[in-house]
């Protein structure tokens, strides 16, 4: 797969405390990626730019919602989800300086 389509898959990594648990518990990551991403490309992006190895990747779309400020009606944009497990002994520490 060309690289450059690899580094364009991941946008970024969703961090939150309900994420930073599963990850612990379920060595599972939460990633935004593009919308017109496949699995397979969602796998090799993650093992291409974190060096490791994957062992499941589950996708969802996440719907767009409207919103109001001062007055003006708007929507907040749609974006997709996926959920990447790893196989075990490998982790993504997103705190450490590269």
């Amino acid at each position: 797969m060309n690289q450059e389509r690899l580094y364009q898959i991941i946008v970024k990594p969703r961090l939150s405390e309900k994420n930073a648990r599963v990850a612990d518990q379920d060595n599972q990551y939460v990633f935004e990626v593009v919308n017109n991403a496949t699995k397979t490309e969602i796998k090799d992006a993650v093992e291409f730019s974190f060096n490791v190895e994957v062992k499941s990747v589950r996708t969802s779309l996440v719907r767009a919602k409207r919103r109001v400020f001062r007055g003006k009606a708007g929507s907040t944009k749609a974006w997709k989800k996926a959920f990447v497990s790893l196989k075990d002994g490998f982790e993504i520490d997103f705190m450490a300086a590269e």
